[in-house]
C-alpha cells in the first residue's frame, strides 16, 4: 500500500459521500482511507459498514467512544498510529480531491519532507449541487471559471513544473508526510482543544525547526472545499494563537501531550 489519506471527519455524512466517490474516481487504487471521526455517530457506523465493500480501496473507520468536544489531535494521532502505508495525506471532512490527488501524494512524498497543498473554495451553489447529487462534474476549472467559486486557480492541474516558486504555509485540509517524519515529533499536539489553529500551524513550526523540509504540492495535489458557514469562534482562535506563542517559547519540538500522551 503506497498511501494512507487520513480524513478529519465530524458529522457530515453527505459531504463523507461524495469525498469517498472522489476517492473511488482516483486513477491510482493503491491507498487505504482512513476516516478520522471525532466523534462517534450512529449512522456513519452504518453507512460506513454497509457499504465499505462498494469502494476500491480499503477503508478504516476510527472514531472516538463518545463526543466530549474538540479532539481532532487525538484522532489524527489514533490515524497515524493506524495508518499501513508509511506516506500519509490529510484532507479535512470537507474537502474533495481531485482524480490525481493520490498518484501525486504517491510520486512526491519522501521522508524529510513535507508537502504543501492549496485548496479551491467552492461557492454555496456549486457546493450544494455536488453533494446533493453526489457528482463530480462540476470539480474542475473549465467547470468553475463562471461560478462565484474563490481561488479558481488553484484547479489548474499542472505536474510538469512549478507554477510558482512562493511556497505558503501549511494547512491541515491538503497536506502530505512520511509517517516517521510525524512519529519523531510525537504527532499532533493534544493541548489544541479547540478548532482553528492548532492542528497545522503548530506541527508546521515543529516539523520545521526539527529539520523536516516543506515543499509546495499545489497544482498538483489539488482538493475542493465545500462551501459552509463560519464554524471558527475568534476568541478560541485567539486563545490558540496564545498558546501556539507559549509553546514557541518553551521550543518542546517533540509535544508532550501527542502519540505517546499517556492519559
Amino acid at each position: 500500500m503506497k498511501l494512507s489519506v487520513i480524513i478529519s471527519y465530524y458529522k457530515n455524512i453527505e459531504n463523507l459521500k461524495l469525498i469517498l466517490k472522489a476517492l473511488d474516481n482516483q486513477n491510482e487504487n493503491n491507498f487505504e482511507a482512513i476516516i478520522s471521526e471525532d466523534d462517534n455517530n450512529k449512522d456513519t457506523l452504518s453507512f460506513i459498514e454497509e457499504n465499505k465493500h462498494n469502494y476500491s480501496f480499503h477503508i478504516q473507520h476510527l472514531h472516538q467512544k463518545e463526543d466530549t468536544g474538540f479532539r481532532k489531535n487525538e484522532m489524527l494521532n489514533k490515524s497515524i498510529m493506524s495508518a499501513k502505508s508509511n506516506f500519509i495525506a490529510f484532507i479535512d471532512g470537507d474537502c474533495v480531491p481531485h482524480k490525481y490527488f493520490v498518484k501525486e501524494y504517491i510520486k512526491n512524498l519522501k521522508k524529510g519532507t513535507f508537502m504543501s497543498g492549496r485548496a479551491v473554495m467552492l461557492s454555496k451553489e456549486i457546493s450544494e449541487k455536488a453533494v446533493k447529487d453526489i457528482s463530480l462534474k462540476d470539480l474542475n476549472y473549465f467547470s468553475l471559471i463562471f461560478s462565484k467559486s474563490q481561488k479558481i486557480k488553484e484547479a489548474i492541474y499542472f505536474p510538469f513544473f512549478p507554477l510558482t516558486y512562493k511556497i505558503r504555509g501549511m494547512v491541515g485540509r491538503n497536506w502530505g508526510i512520511h509517517k516517521q517524519d510525524l512519529i519523531d515529533i510525537n504527532g499532533f499536539d493534544t493541548d489544541y482543544i479547540f478548532a482553528g489553529v492548532g492542528e497545522d500551524v503548530d506541527i508546521e513550526w515543529r516539523l520545521m525547526k526539527s529539520g523536516v523540509q516543506r515543499k509546495s504540492i499545489k497544482n498538483k495535489a489539488i482538493v475542493f472545499h465545500i462551501y459552509h458557514d463560519k464554524v471558527y469562534s475568534e476568541v478560541n482562535v485567539g486563545n490558540n494563537y496564545k498558546k501556539l506563542e507559549e509553546k514557541k517559547q518553551l521550543n518542546n519540538l517533540k509535544c508532550l501531550n501527542g502519540i505517546d500522551y499517556k492519559h
